[in-house]
């Protein structure tokens, strides 16, 4: 039949790749029979589709370390933001919550072994997944995982090695491949959380349905909702207790701003199609949309001491901003997202040795923010409260063209598999001003008073824009098995940008069985990351409080072309380059314990960062009312060096099925040379080498025996410093290590109904307080690498049919 032919000849075609990623994105369930004669198999046995263009390997015959997470792994965590899943499953993988960071807040810079997050490349069914629109801490511009389902996910495919000369630009820190559900059936699933606080309130709501379409494929579709109150972890700000008690008149909010989560409600769509057209012809397609709409609080501005907006002039007579916010106000954030990411393609064999795949695919990413509760104080009476601050749009087209061939030798036991192909993509970036009075200079501000939308000046006319970059690709992949033993490989990407110029980079892989259960493994690579339009052409400000004086302060991101940040310095941005080596040893046994271990190196030159503030010279115009101003710069080297340590371990115990599981990471970061090393500009150094802890790891263990099963989980968590972020003279605090205990209890009552109830952090445990922050108002730290929010307990509902 159509089906099964595809099935043998394509489906398990793990060459059938994107130009962008090496993945056949539905390689079906795993056969572990075909990979081992245990009785007893284990994870590393299971077939896997990501960092090799082979069919039929498994995570165990890799030539570098892969992980899989499957559906029951992903539903163990308690959330629908994918993040928080990969931060409790992958060791080297760690998200802040980051609480009143402006966009940050929304789209949560996520880091796969240290390194910056636009530096991971992610991949949805095989093919690239579009960046965010938001340029976060020091410039990263990543995939945004949060708009990605975690209901429509069947697995989690995690390469955890360079990669860029098989898949491009970005992956430096590894790859993650995120493969849709295609399977048949429905699946709707029910769940409300809370933290012990009784805070942050959680209603979710998912459903998937699927069909096979006869003979002739499958049809899945997917929809998720999620609505998150606001949580709060904040004291009473000294200085707005002082203005409570010069002012007994007034009621004074308590807090006057809230520290946490921010109010978030989101809506997720999507589907995934395959469809044959012939015995070899098969057409698939996948799409998903996503849109959410959140709120966060913004620092408190105080009447007495904020003059820059409460200030009385005779350009307003009669005006005062205390008729309009007498106990001082708190701007409140929003940031509306719509996201969409559709694929479309064909795929077939010219003969069983030879197949191809052509695919295109778009990506779209918006981000629309507002301000409420906020004044352009330099207009006076003409301002309004509220504001549309503007928009950011990255949007992404790719082409692609695969080719696999698995080449016969006479004097090999096994073909040589060869693929290669070609890609175009063209990456867009816009910006969309604001209202005009989220960003005019009134005249108001001849004496004194705040010019833009206090809190976050809107995208001005003279920001605006719209830019784009392209790219064109060529690859070729080997894998060599030479005899039963050894298996080498090799890839070699060239890429051609519109914007710098090309980039080659390249890839050799090996590995040694010392036995049948036992191998060695190692790479060499060098890899890129480009920078983005978004990067290269962009600005952007900020503004801040001081921990010392309490004044606000504001900061602008020039663009590296940016005449006055050319005057200061400023010169073209160029790729980011790398050079990994890693070294591993992977093992299983008949007594169902598997594990890895793998050491590695990464070396990075001309990485991104914003460079050191400058104050304006002066006599140069400063219409937006700077403080300070950087620009983006390839500015200093790093090396990273670390260790993955996985063990797994599944046995019979009593009438039941346990499972253990440890997963560690060691992983240190230091800066070897640039501008970021010397002392004018410690703070760099410092949160690049010390701002995530080093040592993360978690071990879990299951126990499934009958109706019932029972999930425990220590996470932990090392060290780490943090800083202030204050304009000048940072302060520096180191937070020790943490330890999290996860629980969770599930019952099946019969074949369609399942219910689970669990709490994250049983033990309802919080780091030190963050006591140089204190002015603010902050009890913990907002850059804290885990939930700060204490305990969270959930209850989930599933059926299923």
């Amino acid at each position: 039949m159509h089906r099964s032919k595809l099935s043998r000849s394509i489906l398990l075609a793990l060459g059938l790749v994107s130009a962008g990623g090496a993945i056949a994105a539905d390689a079906g369930t795993a056969d572990t029979s075909s990979s081992s004669s245990h009785t007893a198999p284990t994870q590393l046995d299971a077939m896997l589709v990501t960092g090799t263009r082979a069919s039929n390997r498994t995570q165990f015959e890799t030539l570098a370390p892969v992980d899989v997470f499957t559906k029951q792994d992903i539903q163990s965590v308690d959330s629908t933001d994918l993040k928080d899943v990969l931060a409790q499953l992958v060791p080297s993988f760690v998200v802040q919550r980051l609480p009143m960071a402006d966009g940050q807040v929304f789209v949560r810079p996520a880091t796969l072994r240290g390194l910056s997050p636009d530096q991971t490349l992610v991949l949805v069914n095989g093919r690239r997944f579009h960046r965010s629109a938001l340029l976060g801490n020091r410039g990263a511009q990543a995939a945004d995982l949060a708009q990605i389902p975690t209901s429509a996910i069947k697995r989690i495919e995690v390469l955890r090695d360079g990669a860029s000369a098989q898949y491009g630009s970005d992956a430096i820190a590894g790859v993650i491949n995120i493969i849709l559900e295609d399977s048949p059936g429905t699946e709707i699933t029910a769940g409300y959380s809370q933290y012990a606080q009784g805070d942050g309130g959680s209603r979710d709501f998912s459903a998937r349905t699927g069909w096979a379409l006869g003979d002739y494929g499958s049809l899945a579709l997917f929809a998720e909702s999620s609505n998150s109150d606001a949580t709060s972890r904040t004291r009473q700000r000294p200085d707005a207790i002082a203005f409570q008690a010069a002012h007994p008149e007034l009621q004074v909010p308590n807090p006057v701003q809230r520290w946490g989560q921010p109010e978030l409600e989101s809506r997720r769509v999507g589907f995934n199609l395959k469809a044959n057209a012939s015995d070899t012809l098969e057409l698939y397609a996948f799409g998903l949309y996503s849109h959410s709409d959140g709120v966060s609080d913004f620092n408190w501005r105080n009447p007495d001491t904020t003059t820059g907006a409460y200030r009385t002039t005779s350009i307003f007579p009669g005006w005062n901003l205390r008729s309009i916010y007498p106990v001082g106000f708190s701007p409140q954030y929003g940031n509306t997202q719509n996201d969409l990411q559709l694929v479309a393609g064909l795929r077939g064999e010219i003969t069983p040795r030879l197949r191809w795949d052509l695919s295109a695919s778009y990506g779209r990413n918006a981000i629309d923010y507002s301000l409420d509760n906020s004044i352009n104080a330099s207009l006076g009476p003409d301002s309004p409260t509220s504001f549309d601050l503007g928009r950011l749009t990255q949007t992404e087209k790719n082409a692609n063209a695969d080719f696999n061939y698995e080449w016969d030798v006479a004097a090999l036991s096994k073909p040589i598999n060869v693929a290669f192909g070609a890609e175009f993509r063209q990456e867009t970036y816009q910006v969309r001003a604001g209202d005009p009075a989220s960003y005019a200079v009134g005249r108001g501000a001849a004496a004194g008073l705040e010019a833009n939308s206090n809190g976050a000046p809107g995208f001005s006319a003279s920001q605006a824009g719209q830019w784009s970059q392209r790219s064109k690709a060529a690859y070729v992949d080997m894998e060599v098995p030479l005899g039963e033993r050894w298996s080498i490989g090799a890839a070699g990407r060239y890429e051609d940008f519109s914007s710098f110029g090309s980039t080659l980079d390249g890839k050799l892989s090996a590995r040694f069985a010392i036995t049948p259960d036992v191998a060695l493994r190692g790479t060499l690579s060098t890899g890129f990351r480009a920078p983005t339009p978004a990067q290269l052409n962009t600005t952007s400000t900020t503004q801040g409080l001081d921990t010392r004086t309490l004044q606000i302060f504001t900061s602008g991101r020039l663009s590296p072309s940016d005449p006055l940040a050319q005057l200061l310095g400023a010169k073209p941005l160029t790729p980011e380059e790398s050079r990994t080596a890693s070294l591993g040893l992977s093992w299983r046994t008949d007594l169902g314990l598997s594990g890895s271990v793998d050491v590695y190196r990464i070396t990075l030159s001309d990485r991104f960062s914003q460079s050191a503030s400058f104050a304006i010279p002066a006599g140069t115009p400063n219409p937006l009312g700077y403080t300070s101003v950087n620009y983006f710069t390839n500015d200093f080297d790093t090396t990273t060096t670390g260790v993955d340590v996985v063990g797994n371990y599944l046995r019979d115990l009593g009438a039941g099925r346990m499972t253990l599981t440890l997963a560690y990471n060691y992983n240190q970061t230091r800066v070897d040379n640039g501008s970021t090393s010397v002392a004018t500009n410690e703070t760099q150094r410092v949160l690049f080498e010390d701002r995530l802890p080093e040592h993360k790891g978690s071990f879990t263990g299951s126990w499934d025996v009958g109706a019932w099963s029972l999930m425990a989980r220590v996470r932990y968590y090392g060290k780490w410093t943090d800083s202030t972020g204050n304009a000048t003279g940072d302060i520096y605090q180191q937070f020790g290590a943490m330890t999290f205990l996860d629980l969770a209890v599930g019952y099946r009552i019969n074949e369609h109904h399942s219910l689970r109830v669990g709490a994250d952090n049983v033990f309802d445990r919080y780091p030190d307080e963050a006591t140089f922050q204190a002015s603010r108002g902050l009890i913990y730290s907002r850059n804290a690498p885990y939930d700060t929010d204490g305990a969270n307990v959930y209850a989930q509902y599933r059926l299923t049919f």
